[in-house]
């Protein structure tokens, strides 16, 4: 099963807003096929696996990390392959939350005569597909707000100069966290100051840029950001009726898209955008800032969990920024805690995850 999540994780940032799955044949001890979800709309893990196998997948074992599907989707129910294949035992990681699946694969095989186990490293499996399984179970994204900060807290100088406070090693984490989710989001001052350009910079397997959304309620952006003309993936800008008409017409007309969003404190409602993205299939949100908006997020209750990078260094001054800012809680008590929490050294930073839900 350990092998089967390996696989798995090879389809991160290509097989959204489907799960990652991988799957291992095995026959006397031996693993004589494995596969995985390559990519969405291609072969599902368990056909990658049995037709590696071929022929010597009857009588042999499927370790897989997720139920396979019992219904038409975009490929044949695999059940039915694996029933054809002549396997005598699935081993499966965790049932598929997807209501079309949710157990129906697992009654089909043994309804067949196959022995089915399930659980195996089953938490490791639910941490493998977390964005899966919000989205599928919600129809709401999945939201990871990440921020990188300097000791004393401050996420840029009195300047608002922020290249750069982590080193090289923390910040190839975050292109790789921005690959495996569908979308990043910032708010407006962000891009007015920063003026990044949100994609994908790793060397290698070539991945796909997430789709870029931009929080602006009166249509600050401008024309020339590099989020909106530097690069090809989608951009997407969340405003407000007070946006200026002939500018939503003009962004429109360079390829991104505007979506009008109701207010909320003189802000673009963030609850209302997020539900959109959701109907848009965007299963997967990794919020990069600016500090108001990071708490209005966090004030809503949109964010499942937190990436902190903590560099060794101290900046000073009270009007620096820091991660979090908005209006602020009163009370200690009304803190927001994180859980499970994870902290790893990467190169000379910490690097804190955790859950806020």
């Amino acid at each position: 099963m350990r092998r089967a999540l390996a696989l798995a994780a090879r389809g991160r940032g290509f097989v959204s807003p489907n799960p990652m799955v991988g799957a291992v044949v095995v026959r006397d001890g031996n693993i004589i096929g494995e596969g995985w979800h390559h990519q969405f709309g291609g072969d599902h893990a368990e056909v990658d696996a049995i037709r590696h196998a071929g022929e010597f997948a009857r009588g042999a074992e499927l370790y897989v990390n997720l139920e396979p599907c019992s219904h038409h989707g975009k490929t044949p129910p695999c059940t039915d392959l694996i029933i054809r294949s002549g396997i005598k035992k699935v081993l499966i990681g965790m049932p598929d939350p997807n209501p079309l699946v949710n157990g129906q694969g697992i009654a089909v095989l043994k309804q067949h005569g196959i022995v089915v186990q399930t659980g195996i490293l089953e938490s490791e499996c639910k941490k493998l597909n977390e964005v899966f399984i919000k989205f599928i179970t919600s129809h709401k994204p999945f939201v990871v707000f990440k921020y990188a900060m300097t000791l004393d807290g401050k996420i840029a100088t009195v300047n608002n100069a922020s290249r750069w406070i982590t080193g090289e090693e923390s910040r190839k984490i975050v292109h790789r966290l921005r690959s495996g989710l569908s979308s990043v989001l910032v708010g407006v001052n962000t891009v007015v100051y920063d003026d990044p350009l949100l994609n994908v910079r790793l060397i290698g397997r070539k991945r796909k840029s997430p789709i870029k959304i931009i929080a602006d309620s009166s249509l600050r952006i401008p024309l020339d950001a590099q989020a909106l003309v530097n690069d090809p993936q989608l951009c997407l800008v969340a405003t407000t009726e007070k946006a200026d008409k002939n500018k939503v017409i003009e962004i429109r007309r360079r390829g991104s898209q505007v979506l009008i969003c109701p207010e909320k404190e003189n802000r673009v409602d963030l609850p209302y955008l997020f539900s959109a993205l959701g109907r848009m299939d965007i299963d997967g949100i990794l919020l990069e800032g600016g500090s108001t908006l990071a708490f209005s997020a966090l004030q809503d209750g949109l964010v499942d969990k937190v990436v902190a990078f903590i560099a060794p260094k101290m900046l000073g001054g009270a009007s620096a920024p820091t991660p979090v800012g908005g209006a602020g809680i009163g009370a200690m008590e009304n803190a927001m805690n994180l859980f499970t929490m994870r902290v790893r050294k990467i190169g000379a930073d910490l690097m804190i995850e955790g859950y806020l839900k």
